[in-house]
């Protein structure tokens, strides 16, 4: 039977700066978090970043050293409902010796506009401090006036060195307190790597290994009893646009295998292959088009193969379209001639169409000399542009 009664990341979670882990630019000693703790003071904020990197952590480790009245709340279980207790309790003239209320909102992504909007006065008016937890980029996921009045902290990955550290102090625990479990360097660095620096997976594992009974675990043990995926693609998320943008540009700048690895991530992450082949086909005209337009048939035809055959083969076939869009010589003249003339369009209006190029449908349009003395295939240099773009070239190559 394990020794252990909690979970080992509710076991090891950090109670005090000293013990933290992580965020250095946030937490060190000129970082913006530890001078308003130092100062004992807070305001409202957004916490931004992967899973695993210490949100919910320095939260509470915030309220506990401000001995402030801290309300936990998610969005999969709570609502507005529960934000106006949380008001409530915030506002009740005497509430023990904690006068500062900080609400948590964990997954503050997941709260719709009007949930959103609802913490809009309370936070302006400080009943409340709030501190959301996101992992989701907050200019796409959180509303304008709530952004406005928070500060958002970008949390980053747990370094390798970090995460390594840990798993020794977590192997150190474990032996204390009875529960023998030893991993070789290799297994070691597969675990650290599992992790992709989210500290959460890497106990998690750990605790995994310790329930089952090993004494000694090596890579295949790993593997086999823990059965996970190395890749953590969020589809839905700020990985998807990253992953998808680092894509593009790696095509774009011709690096083949970049751009290979990118497509396998996003392949083994599940992602939709017609969301992989549009993005290909908008390629092949913005990036590649006129330097080979025969760029544009082939990736056309990747993204028939997806909508006809799917997973898995299709992934063959985004693979070749791949390889020939990032060999392919690039011309953007074309995309920015249309968007010099959209521009043109926007800044200048609808401008009268030369009249020998208006159609002539009638009579009396024919007597005002509408279509007269066109030409249809008139000398090289000859304009049709309204008179106020005569001369102009979107198009500067011949």
């Amino acid at each position: 039977m394990s020794l252990l009664k909690k979970p080992l990341p509710e076991i090891l979670r950090p109670y005090s700066l000293d013990e933290f882990v992580g965020q250095e630019h946030l937490l060190g000693t000129d970082g913006p978090v530890r001078k308003l703790i130092e100062n004992k003071s807070a305001h409202s904020m957004l916490f931004w970043g992967p899973p695993g990197t210490g949100k919910t952590t320095l939260a509470r480790i915030i309220a506990s050293t401000l001995n402030a009245n801290f309300i936990e709340i998610s969005p999969t279980t709570s609502g507005v409902k529960d934000i106006k207790l949380a008001v409530e309790n915030a506002n009740k003239e005497f509430f023990g010796e904690k006068e500062l209320t900080i609400l948590f909102v964990d997954e503050i992504h997941r709260f719709n506009k009007a949930q959103q909007d609802y913490l809009l006065p309370h936070v302006e008016n400080g009943t409340i401090v709030l501190i959301g937890a996101t992992t989701e980029n907050p200019s796409f996921e959180i509303v304008s006036p709530l952004l406005s009045r928070t500060r958002v902290y970008k949390f980053i990955p747990i370094s390798s060195e970090q995460m390594k550290g840990l798993l020794e102090k977590t192997l150190g625990y474990l032996n204390t307190n009875g529960i023998k479990l030893v991993i070789d360097d290799s297994g070691k660095s597969f675990l650290v790597n599992l992790s992709n620096g989210d500290v959460r997976t890497l106990l998690n594992s750990v605790d995994v290994l310790a329930r089952s009974g090993v004494t000694t675990a090596d890579i295949s043990q790993l593997q086999r009893i823990l059965q996970e995926k190395l890749n953590r693609y969020d589809k839905g998320g700020e990985e998807h646009y990253d992953t998808i943008s680092a894509y593009i540009k790696s095509m774009r700048a011709g690096d083949v295998d970049a751009a290979l690895y990118y497509l396998a991530r996003m392949v083994d992450g599940g992602e939709d292959p017609k969301f992989i082949a549009r993005r290909m086909v908008i390629f092949a005209s913005e990036d590649i088009g006129l330097a080979d337009p025969h760029a544009l048939v082939i990736a056309n035809e990747v993204f028939k193969a997806c909508e006809t055959i799917g997973y898995p083969e299709c992934q063959i076939n985004l693979a070749h379209g791949t390889v020939y869009l990032a060999n392919a010589d690039k011309d953007r003249s074309s995309y920015n001639a249309y968007f010099e003339a959209l521009e043109d369009v926007k800044r200048l209006g609808n401008l009268s169409i030369p009249l020998n190029i208006r159609n002539a449908p009638t009579k009396l349009m024919k007597e005002l000399g509408y279509g007269k003395d066109y030409e249809q295939y008139p000398v090289k240099g000859s304009s049709y542009l309204p008179d106020k773009l005569k001369g102009k070239r979107y198009i500067k190559s011949s």
